[in-house]
């Protein structure tokens, strides 16, 4: 089993990508070393361990891989948080800011059942944009986001903080400050 500091060091920094002035932490280096993705869903899973959620709502498009691993795991529901004109039936849309422009995302209205607890996976957490509006989406269809999980919490963007302050609790496997 790959340590939670192995897995850390798999990250590549990948300079001015997208833009000039950030440095991209990459995961598809974790995914190309055999057994560390299915690793960091045991750790991350092994975190949550208090928190009761019953569905998934997993972020486009790395947070699928780690967000279908959980679902298929445990026996529940996965929801896709998409990018605009990804999903083929009725959805829901919200626009939100990242650290390096605007997005907007979208998922199927009436994913899930209503009042359902809903963990939110993604690789990683910068400015917490994109969990917000996940979590809003969420509550816009009629169920709760109970946490966030990420693999990387890039603490010194603060976006873990803003999550939490909305009533989310954060968590996640690797710390940068």
């Amino acid at each position: 089993m790959h340590s939670i500091s192995e897995i850390a060091d798999l990250f590549r920094n990948v300079l001015d990508f997208p833009k000039e002035g950030i440095v991209f932490k990459d995961v598809t280096t974790v995914l190309t070393h055999p057994g560390a993705l299915g690793d960091s869903v045991t750790h991350i899973l092994k975190i949550l361990e208090d928190i009761e959620f019953d569905a998934v709502a997993a972020v486009e498009s790395r947070g699928f891989m780690f967000g279908g691993i959980i679902a298929d795991r445990l026996g529940i529901p996965l929801v896709l948080i998409r990018k605009p004109g990804k999903l083929p039936a009725d959805v829901i849309s919200e626009n939100y800011t990242l650290e390096y422009g605007t997005n907007t995302i979208e998922m199927h209205r009436n994913s899930l059942a209503k009042g359902s607890k809903v963990l939110i996976i993604d690789d990683l957490v910068a400015t917490g944009g994109t969990a917000l509006a996940t979590a809003e989406l969420i509550r816009r269809d009629g169920s709760i986001p109970v946490a966030a999980a990420f693999l990387m919490d890039l603490r010194f963007l603060g976006g873990a903080k803003k999550i939490e302050d909305t009533g989310v609790p954060v968590r996640s496997l690797i710390k940068i400050d």
